[in-house]
């Protein structure tokens, strides 16, 4: 019975030892951070992803540091966003509604600056590298420079946090199926 014991607590000890180190690889992925402050960005179509993570580069090289805050998002997730101002005293924050937005296709992100206390803000006028410029003007530039569109840029509804990639599919193409190459690795 000592024996059983032994080789039982040993199993155990080998289990928290993993659970532990899985639970450390997550402090240092830069992939948790980002999930805990928002979305993950896995999901995305991998030029998406590879061009996110060009993004995040780039600025940080310029002492910007993005975060993204929303990435591919589920029918669920985007009706309760269109609910918002619309069931509540909240701002309306969309227009589209499950299905009309690229984020349901993984095509699309939410970006928003960490300043310099640490904080994660919306600021479009934040100069936080000093340089005399909007970071946030600098991350879309950068951002449409690797082939996203711009949410600011948009006539009916700016929206400053959203970057998209369309690969020249419109919202009712995505809806009836169609999906941009995915090319292989």
């Amino acid at each position: 019975m000592k024996a059983f014991k032994h080789f039982t607590l040993s199993w155990v000890a080998i289990i928290l030892f993993i659970g532990f180190l899985f639970w450390l690889y997550q402090l240092t992925d830069p992939a948790y951070d980002r999930a805990e402050e928002g979305e993950t960005i896995t999901d995305l179509h991998p030029e998406v992803q590879e061009a996110v993570e060009t993004l995040m580069e780039r600025a940080d090289d310029i002492d910007i540091e993005v975060v993204i805050t929303d990435g591919l998002r589920t029918d669920e997730e985007q009706e309760a966003m269109y609910a918002r101002g619309r069931e509540d005293e909240r701002d309306i924050i969309t227009h589209a509604r499950a299905g009309e937005s690229y984020h349901n296709y993984g095509l699309a992100v939410d970006y928003a600056i960490r300043d310099n206390d640490g904080e994660i803000i919306w600021d479009i006028d934040y100069d936080g590298n000093d340089n005399g410029e909007s970071d946030w003007f600098e991350v879309a530039e950068i951002a449409k420079d690797l082939g996203f569109e711009w949410g600011g840029d948009f006539n009916r509804f700016p929206d400053y946090p959203h970057l998209q990639m369309t690969f020249g599919l419109s919202i009712s193409e995505l809806q009836r199926g169609y999906r941009p190459p995915v090319e292989d690795e």
